[in-house]
C-alpha cells in the first residue's frame, strides 16, 4: 500500500479508509513510521488525513507510538496544522503513559486548550482526561482542574459537562 496515495486519494476521508490505513500501518514498525511521517508533515491536508489513522493504529498497537510521543507533544503547540492533528494527538496522549520529561509540556498545552473558549470540544474533552490522568502523579493540579471544570460547566457543551462531571466525581471519591 502506498500510504500517502491512499490518504489523499478520495475527496472525503472515510472511517473505512482510515481503518484500512491504520491496519496496514500496524503490520510493521516501518509502515507505522511512514504513517507518522505524514502525520508530522507540514502538508496540511496530508497531516489531517493521517491523524485519524495514527489514532486508530495507536489504539490497536500502543507500543508503536512510543518512539513518537515527543513528536505528539510538539504537535500540541503548532498553529499551522489542522485541528484533527491536535485532536488525535491529545486523544492518543490520554490513553498512553507519557514520559515524565514531557509531563510539564503536556499539562501546559492541555490547560491552555481547556482555557480557550474557541478550542473544539473534543480537544477539550481529551485534555480534561489527560490532565486527570496526570493529576494522579501531580496532586497539586487537581484544584486547578476542579476549578476550571466547575467554573465552565454552565457554559460548555454536553461533552465537556459529561467528562467534567465524571472527573469531579472521581476526585470526590478520593
Amino acid at each position: 500500500m502506498n500510504i500517502k496515495e491512499e490518504l489523499l486519494k478520495e475527496k472525503i476521508q472515510t472511517k473505512t479508509k482510515a481503518l484500512a490505513i491504520a491496519e496496514f500501518a500496524c503490520s510493521s514498525p516501518k509502515n507505522f513510521k511512514e504513517l507518522m511521517k505524514y502525520f508530522l508533515a507540514k502538508e496540511y491536508r496530508l497531516a489531517q488525513r493521517a491523524a485519524w489513522s495514527v489514532s486508530w493504529a495507536t489504539r490497536k498497537k500502543p507500543e508503536l507510538i512510543k518512539p513518537y510521543i515527543k513528536d505528539l507533544v510538539v504537535q500540541l503547540g503548532r498553529t499551522d496544522v489542522h485541528r484533527a492533528v491536535i485532536r488525535n494527538s491529545v486523544r492518543i496522549l490520554e490513553a498512553i503513559e507519557i514520559p515524565q520529561e514531557l509531563h510539564g509540556d503536556v499539562m501546559n498545552a492541555c490547560f491552555t486548550f481547556i482555557g480557550k473558549p474557541a478550542t473544539p470540544v473534543a480537544i477539550k474533552a481529551f485534555s480534561l482526561t489527560t490532565l486527570f490522568n496526570l493529576s494522579k502523579l501531580y496532586p497539586a493540579i487537581k484544584n486547578e482542574l476542579k476549578l476550571i471544570i466547575e467554573s465552565n460547566l454552565e457554559n460548555e457543551t454536553a461533552a465537556f459537562k459529561s467528562r467534567g462531571k465524571k472527573i469531579l466525581q472521581a476526585f470526590s471519591k478520593k
